[in-house]
C-alpha cells in the first residue's frame, strides 16, 4: 500500500502543471465567479417562472438542483483543465489519492454531495415541498450541493445535510404536488352535540376559499370520543400548500364562531386532570 501510494505521488509529481501566475489565478477566479453568478441568475429566473406556473410550480423548481450539479461540475472540469492536462495514467494515480482523501478527511463533504445528486435524481422531495426531517418541519426553499435549506413555520431557516437522505426518514406532506392535506382538530365538551359540531366544521371546510375538493382529493370529517372531551377532526386538501396555515386558521375561526352560537363549548376538565401529571 505504501509503495503504491509513493508511485501514485511520483506519477502526479510528473503532471504537466502550468506555471502558477496571475493569469491562471484570474482564470480560476473567473470560472468560479461565472459559475456562481450563472447559478444565481438561472435559479432566480426559474423561481420567477415557477411562481407563474400555477400547478406546475414545483415541477419547474425541480430543475434547479440539477442545474447546479451540471454547472458546478463543468466549472470543476474547466478549473482542472486550466491547471494541468493529465494523461490517463496520471488520472488513475489522481483517482487513488482522491479516494484516500475521501476516506480520511473529505468523506462527509462528498457524502453530502452524493446525497445532493441522489435527491436531484430520485426526488424524495423537491423545492417547494413541505417536509419533516430530523424533527424539523418546513418548506424546502433550496437544495444545494451539500445541504437542503428549509424554512419553518416560524420563519427560521434550517440547513439539513444532504447525507441525511441516506439515514433519516423524510416525510413529504405533498410529494411534489401543489395541493396538500391539512388536518384540523377541534375539541368540544363531552356532553355537546357532536353531530351539530361535525356539520359546522364540514360547512367551514367546504366553503373555505383555500380548500381543494375533487374525486381524488375528498374531505373527511371524523369524530373521536375521549373520557372528558370529543375531538372533531377535518381532513381536507388546501389548493396551494403555501396557504396551509391560513386555511387552518380560517376554518378554525369560522367554526368556533358558529359552535359558540349553537351553545357548544370547549372541554371542561375536572380539577384533578387540569394539572400536569407528576413525572
Amino acid at each position: 500500500m505504501v509503495i503504491s501510494t509513493l508511485n501514485e505521488t511520483e506519477a502526479i509529481a510528473e503532471w504537466p502543471f502550468r506555471t502558477f501566475d496571475t493569469g491562471m489565478i484570474l482564470e480560476i477566479v473567473y470560472i468560479i465567479v461565472v459559475a456562481y453568478v450563472l447559478v444565481k441568475i438561472l435559479s432566480y429566473l426559474l423561481r420567477r417562472i415557477a411562481d407563474k406556473a400555477g400547478s406546475y410550480r414545483i415541477t419547474a423548481t425541480m430543475i434547479i438542483p440539477l442545474l447546479k450539479i451540471v454547472i458546478y461540475a463543468s466549472a470543476l472540469y474547466f478549473i482542472i483543465a486550466a491547471v494541468l492536462q493529465p494523461s490517463l495514467s496520471q488520472l488513475v494515480a489522481f483517482s487513488g489519492l482522491f479516494g484516500a482523501a475521501l476516506g480520511f478527511g473529505l468523506k462527509d463533504v462528498f457524502a453530502d454531495i452524493i446525497g445532493g445528486i441522489v435527491i436531484a435524481f430520485e426526488r424524495p422531495y423537491q423545492i417547494g415541498d413541505k417536509i419533516s426531517v430530523q424533527g424539523t418541519y418546513g418548506e424546502v426553499k433550496d437544495i444545494g450541493l451539500r445541504s437542503t435549506r428549509i424554512v419553518t413555520p416560524d420563519d427560521s431557516s434550517v440547513s439539513i445535510p444532504n447525507f441525511s437522505v441516506f439515514n433519516e426518514a423524510t416525510a413529504s406532506a405533498n410529494a411534489g404536488k401543489t395541493e396538500m392535506m391539512v388536518v384540523i382538530d377541534l375539541f368540544i365538551d363531552a356532553h355537546s352535540d357532536a353531530g351539530t359540531a361535525m356539520a359546522i366544521l364540514r360547512d367551514a371546510v367546504v366553503t373555505s376559499k383555500y380548500v381543494y375538493i375533487s374525486p381524488t382529493r375528498p374531505y373527511t370529517i371524523l369524530l373521536a370520543d375521549f373520557p372528558y372531551y370529543k375531538r372533531i377532526r377535518a381532513k381536507a386538501y388546501v389548493n396551494d400548500l403555501r396557504s396551509e396555515f391560513e386555511f387552518r386558521s380560517e376554518v378554525t375561526r369560522r367554526a368556533w364562531i358558529e359552535l359558540q352560537r349553537q351553545g357548544i363549548e370547549p372541554p371542561r376538565f375536572p380539577a384533578h386532570v387540569t394539572e400536569a401529571p407528576a413525572e
